[in-house]
């Protein structure tokens, strides 16, 4: 088969991996527009479940992977000058330059053909079997055929910016500061002994109080650096430049589509879906959509569009569990108010239970004391596991009869959670 995979991020290049694995045969060919080596952001995170995947597939590049990544296991919340920390399940950072750069030797050595500063448009697709669209959550070859695809793309509410430091944190690290115009916070992890990812957000009212939507890129980095300096010990703020002031500050955009093929192009990553960053999903999915797709390539029997179609119903159900989560995580976010005057140990628990569909629909307080009791009785605990998403779906229905908008409930316009 011959293969052109369009993009040269983690999906990408890992399914070029895979797939040259499989079959040294396959004429693979990984399309860049970029530069080798020019990425954006600073790390990236994933957990033990993912490491354990790509040893499955290719150990080789899991070894890789593991050797340049680093660890933790606390979580760390800084609400004011309060704190309070937490042993939870071992978490992973690499930076994504270097990521990139272990994939992209991987691929090499199997006979994987790269093309750097090459980009691709739907006018100019390369001759092959298979397209692989793998260019990211604004995909020019999906939105080419945005209505086959059936994209949709939904913005969130609240403001946020990717940014990074040389401070190296020893836990992943939630920072909450009160200002004026309500709160803004950050959360941050170690990727490397040379810095570590930092994303800040608040609410759209915080974000134009503080100014931060006229801020040109120093002076948004001077005002950050003071209200996070003391988690930052002194380390600066780092950012990608962005040309004018206020544009580094996005929504975030969540994007589904309604079908992830047409005809022999197919969608991978974040150009098929998009989960909101604070639950730290994006790569180990864009990854997982690479193991699954060059599964269902393996079955030389099986008719493309078969094989596309199934890769799309087993990342379809398997995804349904993270989208949740994501929305959720990000609804915490919005709402932030309805939480953050808990007494910080609460707090910091409710931070780690937002993916919960319980949450929302009960008195942070209450399902405090409920989680606390279910983490020691089997039956309350099997009872929450079922009562939350009845009440979700419950109060869901009711709010559609009623026409009233989703997420409203406990919101003002004053990261990774805790699993299983």
């Amino acid at each position: 088969m011959k293969v052109a995979c369009v993009g040269g991020g983690p999906a990408g290049l890992y399914l070029s991996i895979l797939l040259k694995r499989q079959d040294p045969t396959h004429d693979v060919t990984v399309y860049e527009r970029d530069p080798e080596g020019s990425t954006y952001g600073w790390g990236v995170t994933y957990w033990r479940g993912l490491l354990d995947r790509l040893q499955e597939h290719d150990p080789d590049s899991a070894r890789a992977v593991e050797e340049h990544s680093v660890r933790w296991r606390d979580g760390v919340a800084h609400v004011g000058d309060l704190a309070t920390r937490h042993r939870g399940d071992e978490g992973f950072g690499i930076g994504r330059h270097r990521l990139l750069a272990l994939l992209a030797a991987r691929a090499r050595e199997l006979g994987v053909r790269l093309e750097y500063e090459h980009p691709v448009t739907a006018a100019d697709l390369p001759a092959a079997d298979l397209v692989v669209a793998a260019d990211g959550a604004g995909s020019a070859l999906r939105g080419h055929h945005a209505g086959h695809f059936g994209t949709e793309i939904t913005g969130g509410r609240n403001r946020y910016v990717w940014l990074g430091t040389t401070k190296v944190f020893d836990a992943f690290t939630f920072a909450f500061a009160e200002t004026d115009h309500g709160w803004i916070w950050a959360y941050g992890y170690g990727y490397g002994p040379e810095g570590s990812t930092c994303v800040v957000e608040c609410a759209p009212g915080t974000w134009t109080g503080l100014g931060l939507d006229r801020a040109d890129e120093a002076e948004g980095l001077v005002l950050l650096e003071k209200l996070f300096a003391d988690v930052l010990d002194g380390h600066p703020l780092t950012a990608r430049s962005s040309g004018r002031a206020g544009a580094a500050w996005p929504v975030f955009r969540t994007v589904t589509n309604r079908t992830w093929s047409r005809g022999n192009l197919v969608l991978l990553g974040d150009a098929a879906h998009t989960t909101h960053y604070s639950v730290g999903a994006g790569t180990t999915l864009a990854l997982e959509d690479a193991m699954a797709l060059a599964t269902a390539l393996r079955e030389p029997d099986l008719p493309l569009p078969d094989a596309l179609a199934h890769y799309e119903r087993e990342r379809r159900t398997a995804l349904l569990p993270a989208q949740s989560a994501a929305r959720l995580s990000a609804q915490w976010y919005e709402n932030l108010p309805r939480y953050i005057r808990l007494p910080p140990e609460q707090m910091f628990a409710l931070l780690g239970q937002r993916h919960s569909p319980l949450l929302p629909y009960l008195p942070p307080r209450l399902y405090y004391r409920i989680d606390r009791a279910a983490g020691r009785l089997e039956t309350l605990r099997r009872v929450k596991r079922r009562l939350g998403p009845v009440i979700a779906r419950t109060v869901q229905a009711r709010r559609l009869a009623t026409g009233d908008g989703p997420g409203r409930l406990g919101r003002t316009d004053a990261v990774p959670a805790r699993r299983g």
